[in-house]
C-alpha cells in the first residue's frame, strides 16, 4: 500500500470536494492502477488522490512490496512502459493501432 498509517488516516478525515475529470490515460496504465487499487481495497480516485499527494511532497508512495505487486501487474497487463518515456506519447485512434498490427 502506500506509505502512511492506516490508523491516522482513519482518525483524522478530512472533509473534501471532489469532483469528475475527463482524463484520458494510457489503456494498460488504467489496468495495473485499478488492479492494483482493488488489491488494497481502494477506489481509482483514492490510489491516484494518494499517489499525487506523495508526489506533491517529493516522496515515494510504495513501499518494496508494493513495488513488486506494481511490476507483477505490469507483467501481467503487457504494460512495457516507464518514466523514461513519460511526456513522448502519442495517442493513436483505436481504428488505426488495428490497421498498423496488421
Amino acid at each position: 500500500m502506500y506509505l502512511g498509517t492506516l490508523v491516522r488516516m482513519e482518525s483524522e478525515k478530512l472533509l473534501v470536494e471532489r469532483v469528475q475529470t475527463g482524463v484520458r490515460i494510457e489503456k494498460r496504465l488504467v489496468k495495473v492502477l485499478k488492479a492494483f487499487a482493488e488489491y488494497h481495497d481502494l477506489t481509482l480516485g483514492d490510489l491516484l488522490e494518494g499517489i499525487v499527494l506523495h508526489g506533491f511532497d517529493g516522496k515515494c508512495p510504495f513501499n518494496q512490496a508494493s513495488l513488486e505487486r506494481i511490476r507483477e501487474l505490469k507483467k501481467f497487463y503487457g504494460l512495457e512502459l516507464d518514466s523514461t518515456v513519460s511526456h513522448r506519447l502519442k495517442e493513436v485512434r483505436s481504428g488505426q493501432r488495428k490497421r498498423n498490427k496488421a
